[in-house]
Parts: C-alpha cells; sequence; structure tokens
C-alpha cells in the first residue's frame, strides 16, 4: 500500500509539475510562428530517437533539446523537450516512464535556456560537458521513476542501488549527446539562430522608414 501511494504521489506531481509548465508557457502569448516552430523541433527531437531505437541509449534528443532551449529561452526549451518525448514514444510506446521522460527533456530545454541568457562566443566546450552531464541527469531521474513504482523496500540503499545500476546505458546516452554536440553543435545553434531572427519583429516610431539598405534586405 505505501509503494503504491508513492508511486501514486510522484505521477500527480510530475503531472502538475508539467501542466504548471505549460501554463506558464500559454501566459506568454506566443506567436503563431513560434508555436509552430516548437512543434517542428519537438517533432524533430522526437523523431531523432527513432531511427537510433537498435542502439539503446544511443540518440540526440537530449543534445536537440538543450540547444533548442539555449537558442530560444527557457518556455520554448521546455515545450521542445516535454512534447519530444510525446511524439516519440507515439512510436517507441507510451506508458508510465512518459510524464517522466517529457518532465526530464522539459527540464534540460529550461537549464539550455536560462543559460543561453548569457552573452558571448559559443561555449562548445563548455556545452558538451554539460549535455555529457544531462545523459546522466537523464537517466537518474528516470531511475528515480523505476525506484518508486518498482523497488521494495524504499530506502537510500535500494535508491543506490537502482542508480547503479543503468551507468552502463546512462553513460553511453552521454557520450552519444556529447559527440553529437562536438560534431554539429556550433552549426545547429547558428542555424537556430536564423530562425530565431525571422521570428522577431521590430516596431519604429510613428512617421520613420527603414533605411533604404536595411528595407532591402528585409524584404529580401
Amino acid at each position: 500500500m505505501v509503494q503504491s501511494s508513492w508511486s501514486l504521489y510522484s505521477l500527480l506531481f510530475i503531472l502538475a509539475a508539467l501542466g504548471w509548465g505549460y501554463y506558464l508557457y500559454e501566459g506568454r502569448r506566443a506567436s503563431a510562428r513560434e508555436v509552430a516552430l516548437v512543434a517542428t523541433l519537438a517533432a524533430l527531437a522526437g523523431l531523432s530517437r527513432v531511427p537510433f531505437a537498435a542502439m539503446p541509449s544511443v540518440q540526440p534528443t537530449t543534445f536537440l533539446v538543450l540547444l533548442s532551449g539555449y537558442v530560444f529561452g527557457p518556455g520554448p526549451g521546455f515545450m521542445v523537450g516535454s512534447l519530444a518525448a510525446f511524439v516519440s514514444n507515439l512510436f517507441l510506446g507510451h506508458g508510465p516512464w512518459t510524464p517522466w521522460q517529457m518532465a526530464a527533456w522539459g527540464m534540460t530545454g529550461v537549464f539550455g535556456g536560462l543559460w543561453g541568457r548569457r552573452k558571448g562566443p559559443f561555449p562548445k566546450a563548455a556545452l558538451t560537458v554539460t549535455v555529457f552531464c544531462w545523459g546522466f541527469l537523464f537517466g537518474w531521474f528516470l531511475n528515480t521513476w523505476h525506484w518508486l513504482a518498482f523497488v521494495y523496500p524504499l530506502t537510500v540503499r535500494s535508491f543506490l542501488v537502482t542508480q547503479a545500476a543503468s551507468l552502463w546505458s546512462d553513460g553511453i546516452h552521454a557520450v552519444g549527446n556529447a559527440f553529437f554536440m562536438l560534431v554539429a553543435g556550433e552549426e545547429l545553434v547558428r542555424l537556430l539562430g536564423r530562425f530565431k531572427r525571422r521570428l522577431s519583429v521590430s516596431y519604429l516610431p510613428e512617421g520613420e522608414e527603414l533605411e533604404p539598405g536595411l528595407r532591402s534586405r528585409q524584404e529580401g
């Protein structure tokens, strides 16, 4: 009875956290173009898991979600991450693990968004280390769900054993995403940055006009 209660309470907590995240994003009143881009990135991040399904733990989703948040901010990052899990599981199978995956990748996107607020050149080395760490954090978060739902008794020892049992697969996840960051991270940020600039809208004071050079570039 106690075991099932902890599993149920944790699920309700995760669902409430996801609902709160969606509520906050809805309050931003994002433009239709941003919503369309978020949906596209979520589909891309989610479907990127499918071709790698034959290689357990090797998939670029964490890498894509982190950089989506890095470029577009915490709100879009959360949406891309949480929806990526939902989309990918349409093909790989939904289950009680889905909300936990949605929350884990949602947090990855939020973290990337908070980091993206800093100014400066693309921190390739630092982001590679970060996405490596998130490979483990994602696994540990999902292990917590497994511990609460299926492990008895719920003790510190059983928790540590549960976490240690997945070190190999979590390590593969971490190394794979670090590889994707090293190979394609900078180019992806540059590409997403171009889309972000297209989403931005600038307003001139009434009566002012764009300079001829700026007008021609905008029209082009």
